[in-house]
């Protein structure tokens, strides 16, 4: 069986490849350019030339050498559109409104299960294969997506948009393997290119460069003030809601306040309009709770339920798994938890599990604490 492997220029693509090949499978991998770092931020008028914050030339020559030590074809593929109209015009908008979006949830959706599958079909593969961390399993005429055996890497969180057909068309090598031993076997294959290559961190888009700087460049500061949602007190001034989170307690500038509670402010509220951040003393942590919250853009793998589902679910990555009752309204979920849940935040993913295995997830559209929202 002929299949195409999503080679990024890093070690779990690599190994998933090697993998693969030892199984017997036709092996091709596919390099996606996503991001044109001179282009797009040229587009908006902030040009980078020599811009080396999106080093997705190096990482192509690293998936180059894979390949051939792998001794397989490597293909490129120039998704830069399709990652601008979908992910990034999402991660703008979702910003303008002050919500925290996830664009690597959008990127698998989009790009890597789509784009990528479409090439791949063009090209006459059969399937498509990713070096994430999740693991497949067919119950029935249905293909569902499982945690992965190594729960510190375990990414089905970032998969929990794509869909039946998308799952059943991919292939997940590394489902029962843990990362030390992937670069074990990136060792002892000698893939000098990425065998000790840091792991990816954040989107392309950003790399390590500072983020609130990012946003700078499509979200100009407008300055405002920081509020102490108790007294109505202001305590200081900010660079811009848009470039704040929810929780936020660093980078706030108003430590040591005479005359103030000692202790840690963070960041409880975020008011868009009249471009207020409102903070709160360390002691109130309880102002970040909510026990209920409405998600929207539901994915669903899966027969849908009729009544009330108790499931665990995950807020952002790595997260421990929150308990909560799912409510189907429509095509909406409400989510009820079982005890209250400090910082879900509007525009983040939630993404649900029965046990091990994912169900689908969506983004975080209102959040409520006793009845009120509290994202207002």
């Amino acid at each position: 069986m002929k299949v195409l492997v999503g080679l990024s220029g890093g070690v779990d693509s690599a190994v998933a490849a090697y993998l693969l090949k030892q199984q017997g499978y036709e092996v091709t991998g596919g390099f996606m350019r996503n991001w044109d770092a001179l282009t797009n931020n040229d587009y908006l008028g902030n040009p980078t030339i020599n811009d080396p914050q999106c080093p997705q030339e190096k990482d192509y020559w690293d998936a180059k050498a894979v390949a051939e030590k792998l001794g397989i074809p490597l293909l490129r593929c120039d998704f830069v559109k399709e990652y601008w109209d979908h992910v990034f015009a999402y991660f703008l908008a979702e910003y303008k409104q002050g919500r925290t979006p996830n664009p690597d949830v959008f990127c698998n959706k989009y790009i890597k299960f789509d784009s990528f599958l479409k090439f791949a079909h063009d090209q006459g593969f059969s399937m498509i294969a990713m070096g994430h961390y999740a693991k497949k399993v067919r119950e029935g005429d249905i293909d569902y997506l499982y945690k992965a055996f190594d729960k510190n890497k375990d990414q089905s969180y970032f998969l929990s948009q794509i869909n039946e057909e998308q799952i059943a068309s991919c292939l997940f090598p590394l489902s029962d393997i843990v990362k030390p031993d992937v670069r074990k076997i990136a060792h002892e294959l000698g893939l000098a290119s990425v065998m000790d290559k840091k792991d990816s961190t954040g989107v392309c888009f950003i790399g390590e460069r500072n983020f609130r700087q990012f946003l700078h460049n499509y979200f100009p500061a407008t300055p405002g003030d920081i509020v102490d949602g108790g007294t109505g007190k202001v305590l200081g001034k900010h660079m811009g809601v848009l470039y704040y989170t929810l929780g936020q307690r660093h980078g706030l500038g108003i430590g040591g306040i005479k005359g103030e509670e000692a202790g840690a402010w963070f960041i409880y509220k975020k008011d868009v309009q009249k471009n207020i951040l409102y903070v709160a003393n360390s002691h109130e942590e309880d102002l970040l709770n909510s026990d209920s919250c409405l998600v929207k853009e539901i994915n669903w793998i899966g027969p849908k339920p009729t009544e009330p589902l108790h499931v665990g679910v995950k807020f952002r990555y790595r997260q421990p798994d929150q308990f909560c009752t799912l409510h189907f309204e429509g095509e909406n979920v409400r989510l009820v938890y079982d005890k209250p849940v400090k910082a879900v935040t509007p525009g983040q993913i939630a993404v649900f599990y029965q046990g091990e295995k994912m169900r689908g997830g969506g983004k975080i559209d209102e959040v409520y604490y006793q009845g009120k929202r509290t994202d207002l």
